[in-house]
Formats: C-alpha cells, structure tokens, sequence
C-alpha cells in the first residue's frame, strides 16, 4: 500500500476567526505542509511550503503586501529539499510534484525541483497563468516562483484515466488514477478555494486518507460546516462552491471510512 509522510515548511499566523467564523481574535499559527507518497520505488510530492523563494517574491512591491497581510515564518534549514535531504532523498528521486493549487505557499518552493515533472489541475492552470499584478495578488499567486521551464514538464490531471471510486470514498465517485500509482493515488477536483483546487485519495494500510489541501482550514470546518469569514470568502475562487465541497467533506467524514488532512490545519 501506499506510504504518506508529511512535512512542515514554515507557517503563517492569522487572527483565527478569518480561518473560521465566530473564533475569535487570537492570532493562531497555520503551517503549510507538504507530503512524500510513496508506491514501492516511485515517489511524488504534493505542495511545497514555503521557501526563499517566497521570501525573496516579496521583499518588496506589490507582493510585499502578501506578506504583510498574513506574516510568514520560514527557516532556509527547513525547506522542503532539504528536508528530504535529511531523509536521504534528491529532487531526482522523485516521480513528480503534485500542487493542490497555485497559491503561493503551496508553490514556494518549485524552483527547488527545477529538474521535476509537475502535475495540476488544467482548468486551475489555465484560469492562473495568466495573471499578473494586482489580480494575481487577489489569487494569491506569485507569478515569479513559477519556473521558467514549468510548462515543459507540466501533466494535468484531466489527461490521467478517469476512474470509479469504492464506494467507501462516497460523495465522492470519480477520480484520475496518478500514473504508476498502482490504483493506490487518485485525484480528485476540490473546488472552490482557489482555480483548480484538488485532492487526492491515498490507500495506506492504515485505510483510505484524503489529502483535502485548504478544503479547510480546521477539521471543525467540514466537521461542524462552520466556514472562514465572509471576508476571506470574498477571495475565494467560489464560496458558493467551496460550501458545497466543505457539506462533501461532511458527509465523507461522517461516514467515518477515510482519514481527512488539511495542509493548514491551524491551532483554532
């Protein structure tokens, strides 16, 4: 079965009530945290945290203003290569970079495997690519961490087979099967946090988990449907679809078959 290790890379702090109404003011902390899966000898990533390279996008500018907003802390030691490193691994030894979505703490660190194929949403990519200045920084997205050649070695998932999902996984029935995963990875469309947002469903032999990305930012928010501010809603992709993936989430999880993680599950 498949294996998930997962990594923290730097952390924002954000008063909690933006992440979830009616929580207050105290500034809690939001680690961004990315995942190894690995399927006997191929490994892939999903997301990156943040990097240098965040840092660097917005030292100064109109970006400098992402920053501000939502305060960043981020160690060079902690990168997610060189934490890899630690665990014995090179950018080369991995399959392929998975991103949830193009918001800048998911995609900080791609120049880091400039040598890596990458996979994404198409509909999320085409909807991305093309913004700039202040409509980017509405997306939360950096269009300089982008690598030059990150087209070349871009995979969409709407190209992978389609596939039944068990009935286990129910709302949910439909998948892209990740290529060499042995049926053990499939992605799924999480929509409406931001352009092209997905996840994926993972068979370890602990049972199904579901990587769920910033389907929320609590599991109080699928577990009780209780959603960020209406502030925050404002920059979402869709709120009225993100309500509808976070009600999903509900029933998935009252179902009580699959393990749901957040990549920003913060101390709310």
């Amino acid at each position: 079965m498949a294996k998930v290790t997962q990594f923290e890379v730097g952390y924002c702090t954000h008063i909690a009530c933006m992440a979830q109404r009616g929580a207050g003011l105290r500034v809690c902390k939001f680690p961004a945290r990315a995942y190894l899966l690995e399927v006997g000898s191929r490994r892939w990533l999903w997301d990156t945290g943040y990097s240098t390279h965040f840092q660097e996008q917005t030292q100064s500018g109109l970006f400098r203003v992402y920053r501000q907003v939502t305060p960043v802390y981020f160690d060079p030691r902690e990168s997610l290569l060189e934490q890899l490193r630690a665990a014995g691994l090179a950018g080369n030894d991995i399959e392929g970079l998975i991103l949830s979505h193009f918001h800048a703490d998911h995609i900080a660190g791609l120049r880091d495997f400039n040598q890596t194929n990458f996979i994404c949403s198409g509909q999320g990519w085409q909807q991305t690519r093309t913004l700039r200045g202040f409509a980017a920084l509405k997306q939360a997205f950096i269009p300089g961490l982008i690598p030059e050649s990150f087209e070349a070695r871009l995979q969409f998932m709407e190209s992978f087979a389609r596939v039944g999902l068990s009935e286990q996984l129910a709302p949910f029935d439909h998948g892209f099967e990740l290529p060499g995963s042995e049926g053990q990875i499939f992605l799924v469309p999480l929509p409406g946090h931001a352009a092209g947002h997905i996840g994926a469903f993972i068979l370890t032999d602990e049972g199904w988990t579901l990587l769920a990305s910033d389907a929320g930012w609590s599991a109080q928010s699928y577990q009780t449907l209780r959603g960020p501010s209406v502030l925050a809603n404002l920059l979402m992709d869709d709120s009225r679809v993100y309500y509808d993936t976070l009600r999903r989430l509900n029933q998935l999880w009252a179902a009580g078959h699959v393990d749901i993680r957040l990549c920003h599950e913060g101390d709310l």
